[in-house]
């Protein structure tokens, strides 16, 4: 692959505005929010299809740098500086060249912002047929940088499991589908049961996304999980940060 990636450092290939929203991830056990996931939307707050659709092979590498620059500069305008929250950035590995030549743009957009490296998870769906090898790649070396790492949408893709037996990630997001109607449905809660059995003795921390109601939270707290995303708390919201309920009110305090 090619070493360099100026084409795609100073964004000219993608010419489409957006923006991004931003939903939160909360630790159930303490109310806390964990990290706030920027998520692409329209200059106006449409859904990110009318954006991904217009992605292609010749402005694919541009597209998840802008991304990169937008999540960073809104967070570094939202969050609070004395809070330790992280920022979740999907990124898509294959509009990664090389991943010390293509983290340039985002170095250098956190050094302008003052957004702390340390506070940034690269997260990835591994739902595309993707070289393994160069995945694993970006993922070593964004973990030698110091971000953290993260695998999306676990157990609805092709290479979860091999790829675990290369690296582990510091975090693993459940796939929604094994999410929905857990509460009622015990093969579910045995395959999530054993998956976060394997990613505690990995020493991944899992997270549970696309929770949607109080019985699904309640089912993933008793098996132990910390960490949810999911309408159930918080929904996506444009340009801003929600807070979602504080421990005590209804949602969190689930028994």
């Amino acid at each position: 692959m090619p070493t360099h990636c100026d084409g795609c450092r100073d964004g000219a290939a993608f010419e489409v505005p957006f923006s991004m929203a931003f939903q939160p991830i909360v630790n159930i056990r303490t109310g806390a929010v964990f990290a706030h996931e920027a998520l692409v939307r329209g200059p106006n707050g449409e859904g990110a299809g009318s954006i991904l659709s217009q992605i292609k092979d010749s402005n694919r590498y541009a597209f998840d740098q802008q991304c990169r620059v937008k999540a960073i500069e809104l967070a570094s305008g939202l969050y609070d500086p004395a809070d330790d929250v992280k920022l979740s950035i999907n990124f898509m590995p294959n509009a990664v060249y090389e991943p010390r030549a293509c983290i340039r743009l985002t170095l250098a957009t956190a050094m302008k912002t003052g957004f702390p490296l340390d506070r940034i998870i690269f997260e990835f769906t591994e739902n595309e047929q993707l070289d393994t090898k160069h995945v694993l790649h970006i993922l070593r070396t964004y973990r030698d940088m110091g971000f953290k790492t993260a695998i999306d949408d676990f157990g609805a893709g092709h290479s979860g499991l091999g790829l675990l037996t290369h690296f582990q990630p510091d975090i693993v997001k459940l796939d929604m589908d094994l999410i929905r109607g857990i509460d009622v449905d015990p093969v579910r809660r045995k395959i999530v049961k054993h998956t976060l059995d394997m990613l505690e003795g990995l020493a991944i921390v899992p997270l549970c996304e696309g929770v949607e109601t109080v019985d699904e939270l309640a089912t993933l707290k008793d098996l132990g999980v910390s960490l949810i995303q999911g309408y159930v708390l918080a929904k996506a919201s444009f340009e801003t940060l929600t807070v979602p309920a504080a421990p005590g009110d209804q949602v969190l305090a689930v028994a």
